[in-house]
């Protein structure tokens, strides 16, 4: 019976966010817990057990999983060391292992080690030796290194932004491991970098740009797995570009790189065009309040899902000093405020100052409203059925302002937390959406208009006003003047 072993780790940074993350920021489960908090959930883990529990002579055993309640700050060194520790010692406690698979994200950063999943991957490897097949399943805002690839037998990335497709991605990185432990050949792994960071619309794979070139990426003849990164911006590290991933026997090397570079080049040329628009704050404002009905306010400086505080009140002190009167649901992030009105209790009214309890670049704003609801902010992710975890949650009615205040960030890429406070943002003139990204139908569906706002944020989109150190230069948009050639780097492992 072949024994294969599931182990995780996800989490997504921003550098640019002041807070560091530490290992209590992450939900973390061993053993047989992982495979049972999987099987009911759309992920990775969940997609790959589909497939490994659809055969039979197959003992699937559960190592260790971490996953980080959401995207956060830099994550603390002593806090990876504990993290990979666990993880590690999963891989030793295993036993003989006919594989290996590995649920990661690809922008995952401590203080110290860059490349975190990369460090992960050679690290099992050393553990189970060469012969033992790993794959690996990446998110396409990972960052694609050498290292990672020169130690696993294959990577599987997601083909979609937004992300629908997770539990997919597991199933492929499922049967790419069972390809490797029915005796096929070892595969090449090829990763074409792309000197260029992309963000916004076009990089809605259903409709922009960037879904075209992974269409051409997977419909490569004979590749086993592929896909195009895009990386985290907002993760400033020196491997930090856009990547092409293709995956193939050695018989179709040379016409998958050819077909490879094309793509990359082809890329390279529209850079400029999958950028995304911004609206100045006080403009986007001035925009909600004389446009007739359903507004959304992209906020994508301040996405929680990117690695932002949450903490930013820049929307909420404009609407504020524009004396809008049209009705507003804003989420933010402010222990201090959750604290005060659970004191205060439902159908207080208080005065509190909110925002920039997190980020220093934010000021606080003061604000006076009546709290309406307390409750524990125990989640489940409308996309996908993840446990989340908002800690103590309030909502506050400050006249037509409803503010969501949460403890603790979670994602805001669809309207779990708005719907679990009994707020539906249908029903209000404007929504604050704390995500670059998302399904069309959690907020864009019947929108008059979306207005992506030109916020200060640790997840901007204008990403030249971040200020990164770390990124190898040049890269597009960071540096304007430059050039491209695209040179493929193949990765064997015989």
């Amino acid at each position: 019976m072949a024994r294969l072993l599931v182990n995780e780790c996800k989490q997504e940074v921003s550098s640019f966010n002041p807070v560091l993350s530490h290992y209590h920021d992450f939900l973390t489960d061993r053993g047989q817990d992982i495979l049972d908090y999987h099987r009911p959930v759309r992920s990775e883990v969940g997609g790959a057990l589909s497939v490994f529990e659809s055969r039979s002579g197959l003992e699937v055993l559960g190592g260790f999983s971490a996953r980080g309640i959401t995207s956060a700050g830099t994550l603390t060194e002593i806090s990876f060391q504990r993290l990979a520790n666990e993880f590690l010692n999963a891989v030793r406690q295993a036993g003989p292992l006919d594989g290996v698979y590995l649920a990661l994200h690809g922008a995952l950063a401590s203080e110290q080690t860059e490349d975190t999943e990369g460090y992960l991957i050679e690290e099992t490897r050393k553990i189970v030796g060469p012969a033992v097949p790993i794959v690996v399943s990446l998110d396409l805002h990972g960052i694609l290194t050498d290292r990672i690839l020169a130690h696993s037998d294959a990577v599987a990335v997601y083909h979609t932004n937004p992300h629908v497709d997770f539990y997919t991605t597991g199933q492929r990185a499922a049967q790419l491991l069972l390809h490797l432990i029915d005796g096929n050949p070892r595969p090449v792994q090829i990763r074409i970098p792309i000197s260029a960071l992309v963000r916004g619309a076009q990089c809605i794979t259903e409709t922009g740009l960037f879904g075209s070139f992974v269409k051409r990426a997977v419909e490569i003849e004979g590749v086993l797995s592929a896909g195009l990164f895009i990386g985290n911006p907002f993760t400033d590290i020196e491997d930090l570009a856009s990547n092409v991933l293709l995956v193939c026997d050695e018989s179709r090397l040379d016409k998958t790189i050819e077909l490879g570079k094309e793509i990359a080049a082809d890329f390279w040329q529209v850079r400029a065009q999958i950028q995304q628009p911004l609206t100045s704050l006080e403009a986007s404002i001035e925009r909600a309040k004389s446009t007739p009905g359903r507004i959304v306010l992209v906020d994508a400086a301040d996405a929680t899902s990117s690695g932002a505080s949450g903490d930013s009140n820049a929307i909420l002190a404009q609407l504020l000093k524009a004396q809008c009167e049209r009705t507003a649901l804003v989420p933010l992030v402010d222990a201090p405020a959750v604290e005060a009105c659970f004191k205060a209790g439902i159908n207080a009214q208080l005065t509190l100052k909110l925002g920039g309890s997190l980020d220093p670049r934010f000021t606080p704003a003061e604000v006076t409203g009546r709290v309406r609801l307390l409750f524990d902010g125990k989640l489940r992710s409308e996309s996908h059925g993840e446990a989340w975890q908002a800690g103590n949650t309030a909502v506050l009615e400050a006249g037509p302002i409803t503010i969501v205040l949460t403890t603790r960030a979670v994602s805001l890429y669809d309207r779990t937390l708005f719907l679990a406070c009994g707020q539906d943002p249908a029903l209000f003139d404007m929504t604050v959406v704390k995500s670059p990204l998302c399904q069309p139908r959690f907020f864009e569906d019947g929108a008059a208009l979306v207005i992506h706002v030109d916020a200060p944020g640790a997840t901007s989109a204008n990403v030249r006003s971040l200020g990164h150190t770390r990124a190898a230069r040049p890269l597009y948009p960071l540096d304007l003047d430059m050039t491209y050639t695209p040179q493929p780097r193949i990765f064997r492992r015989n």
